[in-house]
């Protein structure tokens, strides 16, 4: 799903450090990730480090307050100041900080976010240093290649939990949208072949889908029903690990209806044994269903 390698032969060896790594992730969803301090501080530092984070303004001029703990106990204050911001593009920050009771180092980190053409996003770090020495010292004694990698890897863990959420409006009454998701016939329109479906909790249906000769069986079965407002049913695959849940929920807008389709769990699915159940192929599926559902619902 996702690589990373170290472009320092490109780079000015004696002051700079650049990292990257591709997330099979969608660059909206990857800056979400890096903007938001909830998400940040699940994924912020190498691994066994957590993060507090005090303060954080991504505005140019605005501070970025954290503190790294590492497992044995040490802390990082770190303060940042950014510099610019470019949604959804880049970010560039001085850095300053380091071991608690050592001296600081300072840099300047510039991330950018590259959408490739397969729906995945290359993010970028670029650290520049003042001199050679200071570059050593994070290199040396911080470990700053190592542990930039693997925040890089624990940014993409944190994006493989997120959900896929698809949001899309009908010209079409809630009723009518309410159909097209419970009704049989209808649903084989948009959907998959359903042998049955019954709008209830506790119903169990089942379907196979896949591409070429590559075909899983899905089993559901529903967990919510709300008349016109919500239907929410479990997700799995036969002969394979994890379960996930499938929500829609319908808002009335006038004479028009906004879906909002959830998908929550897709990591249980472990992706990075099966390339097939990675979070993009469902964001690329439900983006298409979603389509031919506004299709349907707006042409009766």
């Amino acid at each position: 799903m996702a690589e990373t390698k170290n472009n320092l032969a490109e780079a000015p060896a004696d002051r700079e450090i650049v990292i990257s790594r591709v997330f099979d992730a969608p660059r909206e969803l990857v800056w979400e990730a890096w903007t938001n301090p909830e998400h940040v501080a699940r994924w912020w530092g190498p691994r066994g480090f957590t993060t507090t984070i005090e303060e954080m303004n991504v505005r140019p001029g605005g501070i970025w307050k954290q503190v790294m703990h590492g497992p044995d106990g040490t802390n990082y204050p770190n303060q940042s100041v950014f510099t610019e911001v470019e949604e959804p593009k880049r970010i560039v920050y001085v850095h300053g900080g380091g071991k608690e009771g050592a001296p600081g180092v300072n840099f300047v980190a510039t991330w950018t976010f590259d959408a490739l053409d397969d729906g995945k996003t290359r993010v970028t770090i670029r650290m520049v240093f003042t001199n050679a020495a200071d570059r050593d010292t994070v290199v040396k004694e911080y470990g700053a290649i190592e542990g930039g990698e693997q925040t890089l890897e624990r940014l993409g863990e944190q994006l493989a939990k997120t959900p896929v959420i698809v949001e899309r409006t009908f010209a079409a009454p809630v009723e009518v949208v309410w159909k097209a998701l419970t009704n049989k016939e209808d649903i084989g329109r948009w959907f998959f072949e359903l042998r049955e479906l019954k709008p209830e909790v506790g119903f169990e249906f089942q379907f196979a889908a896949g591409k070429g000769d590559v075909k899983y069986v899905h089993h559901c079965k529903i967990t919510a029903v709300i008349p016109e407002k919500k239907l929410a049913y479990s997700w799995r695959y036969e002969g394979h690990p994890g379960d996930s849940l499938v929500t829609f929920e319908l808002f009335a807008e006038g004479d028009k209806t906004r879906l909002k389709l959830t998908h929550v769990g897709l990591e249980t699915f472990l992706p990075e044994r099966n390339p097939h159940l990675a979070r993009g192929n469902f964001v690329k599926g439900w983006t298409y269903l979603t389509g031919s559902l506004k299709e349907l619902v707006e042409k009766n």
